[in-house]
């Protein structure tokens, strides 16, 4: 009888390897601990400020009264019109899988994850506008001066421009999950538009939908940028800037308290309601690869849903490519003042810098995070390791200014200007871009398999050498991805740096919206493409330092030194 084969000297069994580190539970209790001491201790302050109002105020005053229900309608309106329109286009996708252009479609689909909001309301009011593209035939159809871009409706539809590519692309994405047989057994059993919906497309659907639902409430109701440009008056203000204007401009940090517990107790009670219910959407979006062909054919796609899905697919090219293709034209003819701008290319550094740097602290929490929640799994810590990977997630019910004002409050006697208030800037950024980090950087961290762990564990391979030739491979490109997420999640970010920023030494999205402001267009242009170009090219230039290299370089060069001495 064959007996087993003892391990090489030396080797450990990769639970044992992992149990003699103590490096990956020490790095995620200290990262937790900074996640949760973050969030409690920003709740904390804001229970403490507000202990001397009452949450009754909130609908017996008037006007906090009104700003609570507008801020409930629009968000409402807003979520209900992004994920409903987004169902049939995700189908309309998921039912033409080549046609010209949805290369271009679906890269501007993923465009609304990381586009800074100031740049597509640059482009919604070039486009839109009273003096917009769109303003003539407005003027032609209703007889009027079109004045939709402001007020709920405009600011709908930013929501809307925002949310529904996204929306769609994550709904796409789960339907393109389903395995290529039921799609050929629907086709050989002849099954109906409405059959196929019943059994294969809603329940992909169907569990997306609760969490997606929240996320994008979220995103709507703590929507700030966008009130604040396309609100048009007192209004149509929301809570997000009914509390920036307490505490930057009256002073009434009791009232900022209260505004941001409210946010806070319904953005949590809405996430509560969600995680209860259907899966967990990923929010970030992965390269899906056209599906493979074959002799079947979806009937769904013949005779009238032809139809009606070039309307879909028509009418998603009209609200996503005229803004995206009005910021470079308009930037484009305002190159000329980037000589007279003085202040743009500091305004860009800052941005850079402050953008690397939350960068990195989201992308070492995350590491941290998932590091430590594995070594817990392989010890068979299921709760714990549940407990630590999901800390991170909790980010995402705490507005990005509730959590600025909780830190305001809580260092608000030593917290002084300059650097101190954009390094508060930027540790609030890199808590805001976690969970996006972790989504692109779960898939990846696992590694390698048991089999490859006890191969590498028998020849001896670990340390950095380890890290170098197994380890690092895996996680070259999801590290690269995540940064650039986190990168331009904080350039474009405006909220926080609105709160702690100073006007004399502004980011590129604070520089845009004082030109927009003081209706500096060729300016405002010029900034809004700088701003651009920051955001494809950090992606860009990522993805090209992160590409595989040559496996054999070195074979390469000996048959170009065989090729060149033929004579």
């Amino acid at each position: 009888m064959a007996q087993r084969q003892r391990p090489v000297s030396g080797a450990t069994t990769p639970l044992r390897w992992a149990s003699r580190s103590r490096w990956p539970p020490g790095l995620g209790l200290a990262a937790l601990a900074a996640v949760a001491g973050l969030g409690l201790g920003s709740l904390g302050a804001l229970l403490w400020q507000a202990r001397g109002v009452h949450p009754a105020a909130l609908w017996q005053e008037p006007w906090l009264a009104a700003v609570l229900r507008f801020t409930l309608w629009q968000a409402t309106l807003s979520t209900l019109l992004a994920v409903g329109l987004a169902v049939p286009v995700a189908l309309a996708l998921a039912r033409r899988p080549r046609f010209p252009g949805r290369g271009l479609l679906l890269r501007a689909m993923e465009l609304s994850l990381v586009l800074p909001t100031l740049i597509g309301l640059f482009g919604l009011v070039a486009v839109h506008g009273r003096r917009g593209w769109a303003a003539p035939l407005w003027e032609g159809l209703v007889g009027s001066e079109s004045g939709y871009l402001y007020g709920l409706s405009g600011i709908v539809l930013a929501h809307v421009f925002y949310n529904l590519p996204l929306a769609a692309r994550l709904m796409l994405q789960a339907l393109e999950t389903a395995p290529a047989a039921h799609w050929r057994l629907a086709s050989q059993l002849g099954l109906t538009r409405a059959t196929i919906w019943r059994t294969l497309e809603w329940p992909r659907l169907a569990p997306l939908l609760p969490r997606l639902a929240a996320l994008i409430f979220t995103l709507c109701f703590t929507s700030f940028a966008i009130v604040m440009t396309l609100g048009g008056g007192p209004r149509s203000s929301t809570l997000e800037v009914a509390l920036y204007q307490a505490l930057k401009f009256d002073h009434d940090l009791a009232l900022a308290a209260l505004l941001a517990l409210t946010q806070l107790t319904i953005c949590l009670s809405l996430w509560l309601l969600a995680l209860s219910r259907g899966g967990a959407p990923s929010l970030v979006v992965g390269s899906v690869a056209l599906p493979t062909g074959g002799r079947w054919r979806r009937r769904d796609a013949l005779g009238l849903s032809r139809l009606t899905d070039a309307v879909w697919l028509t009418a998603l090219a009209a609200l996503l490519l005229p803004p995206l293709a009005a910021v470079v034209l308009a930037g484009l003819a305002g190159l000329p003042e980037l000589p007279r701008q003085a202040s743009l290319w500091a305004a860009a550094a800052r941005s850079l810098v402050m953008a690397l740097g939350a960068a990195a602290g989201a992308l070492t929490l995350a590491l941290s995070l998932l590091a430590g929640s594995r070594w817990l799994k392989a010890r068979r810590h299921g709760a714990a390791a549940l407990l630590m990977e999901g800390g991170g997630q909790l980010i995402l019910v705490i507005p990005a200014l509730v959590l600025g004002t909780g830190l305001f409050l809580l260092l608000r006697p030593t917290l002084g200007s300059g650097w101190q208030g954009y390094g508060l800037v930027v540790l609030v950024n890199a808590f805001m871009a976690l969970p996006f980090a972790m989504q692109v950087v779960r898939g990846a961290l696992p590694g390698l398999s048991a089999p490859e762990e006890r191969l590498a564990d028998q020849f001896g391979i670990r340390g950095r050498v380890r890290l170098r030739w197994l380890v690092w491979p895996r996680l070259r490109r999801p590290l690269a991805l995540a940064l650039a997420y986190a990168m331009t999640l904080s350039l474009g970010d405006f909220s926080v740096i609105a709160l702690f920023g100073s006007p004399s030494a502004p980011t590129l999205p604070m520089l845009l919206y004082q030109q927009l402001g003081g209706y500096r267009w060729q300016g405002a242009a010029a900034t809004a493409l700088l701003l651009l170009a920051l955001v494809v090219l950090v992606f860009v230039l990522l993805g090209l330092l992160t590409r595989r290299p040559p496996r054999y370089p070195w074979n390469r060069f000996a048959r170009e030194e065989r090729h060149a001495r033929v004579p």
